[in-house]
């Protein structure tokens, strides 16, 4: 967490000046239904979000170190921020996993709640091993505890010695997020949301049937995802902890080129090939039961949630959207082949 918390204090302004939770809910790779109305909460509270943030990211991680009650308290602030966390966005399964470590701050005493007080149960089993410890009773140490002893000794010091970059690293301005320092992968660097997205953009991927795709007549259809916003009307999804990676990526490529993005017009390949596996990623295709379209194109959009109880709002729509242009221009399937060779792709066979 502290990593995450020094590149954020480190990197966008924002989150400095206390702002950066005036944008997050809406900008966040995969909105859920309470990012919406978190959303519009008032200026001065998601200023107090933000500060939060910064005292559980940045300060609460030393209580560790400050006796058995402070440590405790840091494993519940960091439990509950994680469960906020889960609860205003789709973070897949990052939240979770994060609440592991931290279950590590609460010792046997404190977990006791837990585990049944009947006789022989484990909690009952426990304390009477305390107690013949306390009373100075020792087991003669055999040849497989020596061993094991051995192997937790040897991970330690590995661990330690592969921690020296990590640590470095934190205390480096020009701190790197998400980067492991060894091939093991064991110790890595983690750090979250170091820049926020200001304004939210999508890629719009849609199909037509029509011979030529700048015929002003033609019919563009959507495609919808599973979880990204598209259809203005439809509601933010909860998948928590589950993770549509497409999803997430198209996040992404919202704000980068196709170009640098080469996989989006693989995937508008096989959707021009009507292919099975990357329909099954979709939550809607507009062509399904019909012939496969003949050009597929991207548009990009800027998308904003719409204003409770407002207009759009009492339309049904969760979002509004203005159109920024083109992302990639209509391609076909004979148009891609060569895009397709030049890159080693199985070219998509047309269902």
């Amino acid at each position: 967490m502290l990593g995450a918390g020094l590149i954020k204090i480190r990197g966008d302004r924002c989150w400095r000046d206390l702002t950066c939770m005036y944008y997050h809910y809406e900008t966040q790779p995969v909105p859920n239904p309470v990012a919406y109305f978190m959303h519009w909460s008032p200026w001065w509270f998601h200023q107090f979000e933000t500060l939060c943030n910064h005292l559980v990211e940045l300060i609460a991680p030393f209580l560790i170190f400050m006796g058995r009650r402070m440590c405790i308290l840091n494993g519940i602030l960091q439990i509950l921020f994680q469960v906020l966390l889960i609860i205003s966005g789709n973070l897949s399964f990052l939240n979770w996993l994060t609440i592991v470590p931290s279950i590590a701050c609460f010792d046997d005493a404190s977990l006791a709640f837990l585990f049944s007080s009947k006789e022989g149960g484990l909690k009952d089993r426990v304390l009477k091993m305390q107690a013949r410890r306390a009373a100075g009773e020792r087991r003669p140490l055999r040849y497989g505890c020596c061993i094991r002893k051995a192997v937790n000794a040897s991970f330690g010091v590995l661990i330690a010695y592969l921690s020296i970059p990590v640590i470095l690293n934190l205390l480096n301005s020009r701190q790197v997020m998400n980067t492991s320092f060894n091939p093991l992968r064991i110790v890595n660097t983690y750090g979250a949301f170091g820049s926020i997205t200001k304004e939210r953009t999508e890629v719009i991927i849609q199909g037509t049937s029509s011979l030529n795709p700048n015929d002003p007549t033609a019919v563009w259809e959507e495609y919808e995802f599973k979880c990204k916003p598209g259809d203005l009307k439809r509601r933010p999804c909860l998948i928590t902890p589950y993770h549509y990676r497409l999803d997430w990526l198209m996040w992404f490529a919202a704000f980068q080129t196709y170009e640098q993005n080469e996989w989006i017009i693989h995937l508008a390949g096989k959707l021009l090939a009507n292919e099975e596996e990357a329909l099954s990623l979709m939550a809607f295709n507009p062509f399904e039961g019909k012939a496969p379209p003949r050009w597929v194109r991207g548009e990009h959009f800027k998308y904003k949630f719409s204003q409770p109880g407002g207009k759009h709002a009492g339309e049904g729509k969760w979002w509004i959207r203005k159109r920024i242009g083109p992302y990639f221009p209509p391609v076909n399937l004979q148009g891609l082949k060569r895009f397709y060779e030049d890159r080693n792709w199985p070219y998509p066979a047309q269902n």
